[in-house]
């Protein structure tokens, strides 16, 4: 009975093999397929920062708002600062160049993008947090 355990014990491991020097689980899903992605694929979506949603790159090109380098280091530095509070949906406010963004934190994506016309006499509803940089 002992053994029989321990037999069962090992079949539901799931085996990790090194492939040319990275290791990669083996689990499979329900069709065969790889479970996991590539921990560097993984690694470079992790930095690669906040991405733009169709309605926001829509409402930055009907507003004509353009966003430097700087203006996007400071998106990405808030929306760091919102995922370490805990922060689900945020209102990133800058101030120096007068824009409100709302972002989706868990999936650092910005969902839509307001100048300083436009945020006049708004509500901003389903956001948890608020950065101002």
């Amino acid at each position: 009975m002992t053994d029989n355990s321990i037999y069962r014990l090992q079949q539901s491991m799931t085996p990790v093999s090194p492939i040319a020097g990275k290791l990669i689980n083996n689990a499979k899903n329900s069709q065969g397929k790889q479970n996991i992605a590539p921990f560097e694929q993984v690694l470079s979506q992790e930095l690669a920062g906040v991405k733009f949603s169709q309605h926001a790159l829509q409402r930055l090109q009907s507003r004509n708002i353009k966003l430097g380098q700087t203006e996007l280091l400071k998106l990405n530095e808030a929306v760091e600062k919102a995922s370490q509070k805990g922060a689900n949906e945020s209102l990133v406010f800058m101030s120096n160049s007068n824009l409100a963004l709302v972002v989706s934190v868990k999936n650092k994506t910005v969902i839509t993008v307001m100048d300083g016309a436009n945020t006049k006499d708004n509500v901003f509803t389903n956001i948890d947090s608020a950065v101002i940089v």
